[in-house]
């Protein structure tokens, strides 16, 4: 035993000295306060950065401490079982946590390396609790690059190679050489200590003043020189061309929907000579893309893959290939040496724990590898890049380069570098969301470049539910109400809530129990959910919705019906039938040309008046403009969906104002989440348009749905 009254034991990177006092595991208490206020953070929301970090270090030192006590012989065995409890309590709170917030799992894995500001934080804590670390600990090793397989072993077995990509392989089996002089390593810059992805969210999260999130773009050329004869770009579509043209090569391209971001993408490839192109696309709207690149580029071959791809062309010049089918050809995707990458609606790739985004990710990674130069033209399309959380924009920059996850690359950080200041600066963030900015994020609303645009509106139109399915529905609210208050009273009386009882309801212990609730009912569960309730609702209103819409198309023409569910959209087209009106179906089931030939005969023929759609099938990527009159027959879960929803109308080429009526059941759940959905709004308004808005939390709408019950019933 060393002679200074201390003891020494292995720690993860090093030799940790620990200090000899009556306490054997010192470090407990700083273990059982910190994981006490990442739980606290986790019951408001979804665990911030600061406190991701926090979660992975308690789990790293409780894994350590375990193992340490388990092996120290000179605690006695009465000390040691003591200190595994207090351990494993510390251990079951960030199981807990973890099943509030999923995306916390991953840092549970014993192999996930900890990054600089994990090491740093863990450092601080163990010298806190009075060890002593070797230099050999106290220094911040940079995680190993892992390399990603871009096909995993259990998908390899589903690759298909089609005939004609064998043809053109043979063709032309070489991709042009990499003449580019070979990228020197940098020296680590003053940043390479600081965790920068949380700062680079708080940026975001924080606004600007005013200033909106899109880069400055140069003006237009006088001369259109991407349009084919009979069309003409906008001049919002030109600046971006002329950024392309000039050489930028990555875009977040956050237009508002229905300022023709496919349009824009498919002359990018042009101005880039960026061919061959990959489009990864939703399949409601691969039609659609196939017949925007024959029209803004007829002299490019475009080739749609379906299923196996055996109807494909492996010669042309843009691949479109849907998000279902592209995990069976990932091999050869990667391989065949496109020099351009457009992800349309990017949102859909922001679960990082979904096979979808991995493969997206990896593929677009490749794609950097193997282009001469490493300078693709990737580009990300979504109007709607933020759905509940900034850190949605994770996949989004990963997928452009930006990050990889865990810090910016060479190119952000050095622009970071560039202004001098560190996160502990206040000064840093509006310069770091420039610099993020400066990368490639240009988003325009359409007040700001289609003048030509008219403006949209909601409306809200309640609706009284009188009979006895009304009657029913109500009181299945209360009985849900009541419900919750039960383990509501059940909780306080077990001392669960730490609020000060004279300032009203535990709103935080109400939203524990409304995620709870979320988490243990379903379609089977006694009594309503928040969930069958609100189809209930929906159900109930479909058909005085489908009258309304009726009532509609007799005074101002066409009409765009959504509704959520196939039994609210059967009852709407059988109400609009027995009104004498011809109407067209949009639904998920279809096929992409039954879906097209609907879209078609909405458009074109007169004699159809109303275009029911599902909310989810058709909320995306569909040109429905011959109305302007929307009817929303059931609420979405979010204000991204309501959007897409109206904005198939209020597009490029809608010469009158868009309004959208929102029906909704006086009196029930439904108004509330119609309240709660607008308010969502303000977070995408604050980070991507300069808004000084405050963020609402990203609760979602069901629990704070759930928590207005609770509160009226108490009230």
């Amino acid at each position: 035993m060393p002679s200074n009254g201390r003891r020494r034991t292995s720690g993860r990177n090093g030799t940790r000295t620990l200090p000899r006092r009556n306490d054997p595991a010192p470090i407990l208490p700083i273990l059982a306060r910190r994981v006490r206020e990442v739980e606290a953070k986790s019951v408001k929301g979804k665990v911030g950065p600061t406190n991701r970090v926090k979660f992975q270090v308690i789990a790293l030192l409780v894994r350590e401490e375990r193992a340490r006590i388990k092996s120290d012989e000179e605690i006695s065995g009465s000390a040691r079982t003591e200190i595994l409890k207090r351990l494993d309590g510390v251990a079951q709170i960030l199981a807990r946590t973890a099943a509030q917030d999923t995306s916390l799992l991953s840092l549970l894995d014993p192999d996930t390396e900890p990054g600089p500001a994990a090491q740093r934080m863990r450092n601080d804590w163990l010298l806190e609790s009075g060890a002593e670390l070797s230099e050999e600990e106290l220094r911040i090793k940079a995680p190993v690059q892992r390399r990603v397989t871009l096909v995993p072993d259990e998908l390899a077995a589903r690759q298909v190679v089609p005939r004609q990509v064998r043809a053109r392989t043979r063709a032309n089996p070489f991709l042009e050489p990499d003449l580019s002089p070979p990228r020197v390593e940098e020296p680590p810059g003053y940043l390479s200590g600081w965790d920068l992805m949380g700062p680079l969210y708080r940026a975001f999260e924080q606004g600007a003043g005013g200033g909106a999130a899109s880069m400055e773009l140069p003006q237009p050329p006088r001369k259109d020189w991407y349009s084919p004869p009979g069309l003409e770009l906008m001049p919002h579509q030109a600046r971006l061309l002329e950024a392309v043209r000039r050489g930028h090569r990555t875009f977040l391209l956050a237009d508002e929907p229905g300022l023709g971001k496919t349009a824009q993408s498919v002359l990018a490839a042009s101005a880039a000579g960026a061919y061959p192109m990959l489009a990864v696309v939703p399949n409601v709207v691969k039609i659609n893309w196939e017949r925007e690149v024959q029209r803004w580029t007829p002299q490019r071959s475009v080739t749609v893959i379906n299923g196996d791809g055996n109807d494909m062309d492996a010669f042309a010049d843009v691949f479109v290939v849907n998000y279902a089918v592209l995990d069976r050809h990932l091999t050869w995707l990667g391989n065949l040496g496109f020099r351009s990458m457009v992800v349309d609606e990017a949102h859909f790739i922001k679960n990082l724990s979904s096979q979808r985004s991995q493969h997206v990710l990896n593929l677009s990674r490749q794609l950097r590898e193997r282009i001469p130069g490493s300078d693709p033209l990737l580009m990300a399309l979504t109007g709607t890049p933020l759905i509940n959380d900034v850190e949605d924009f994770n996949a989004i920059w990963q997928f452009l380069g930006w990050t990889d996850g865990e810090r910016p690359s060479r190119e952000l950080t050095a622009k970071l570098e560039a202004t001098g200041l560190t996160p502990a600066d206040r000064e840093f963030y509006p310069l770091a969301r420039s610099a993020v900015i400066d990368l490639g994020i240009v988003r325009r609303t359409k007040a700001d470049v289609a003048k030509d645009l008219p403006a949209k509106r909601v409306a809200d139109l309640p609706v009284e539910l009188d009979n006895e399915i009304g009657r029913s529905i109500r009181a299945a609210e209360q009985d849900l109400a009541r419900r919750l208050l039960q383990r509501y009273h059940r909780m306080l009386e077990a001392g669960e809530s730490h609020a000060d009882p004279t300032d009203g309801p535990d709103l935080e212990l109400m939203r524990r129990i409304a995620r709870t609730e979320l988490d243990s009912t379903s379609p089977t569960a006694d009594g309503d959910n928040v969930f069958t309730m609100v189809r209930r609702i929906g159900q109930a209103k479909a058909s005085l919705a489908a009258d309304y819409a009726a009532q509609l198309v007799h005074s101002v023409g066409k009409v765009v019906f959504f509704a959520k569910h196939i039994d609210v959209m059967d009852t709407a087209e059988q109400v609009l039938t027995e009104a004498g009106l011809q109407t067209v179906s949009i639904r998920g089931d279809q096929s992409s040309k039954a879906r097209q030939a609907a879209i078609d005969a909405f458009q074109k023929d007169p004699e159809v008046s109303v275009a029911v759609c599902s909310l989810l099938a058709a909320g995306v990527g569909l040109n429905l403009h011959a109305a302007s009159n929307v009817v929303l027959g059931e609420l979405s879960w979010t204000a991204a969906e309501q959007e897409q929803a109206i904005d198939r109308v209020h597009r490029i080429g809608q010469e009158e104002s868009v309004t959208a009526w929102r029906i909704l059941a006086a009196h029930t759940i439904d108004t509330k989440i119609a309240e709660l959905i607008d308010s969502k709004q303000s977070l995408a308004a604050r980070a991507l348009d300069g808004s000084d808005e405050e963020i609402v939390s990203s609760e979602t709408v069901q629990v704070d749905a759930l928590v207005h019950l609770m509160v009226s019933a108490l009230g």
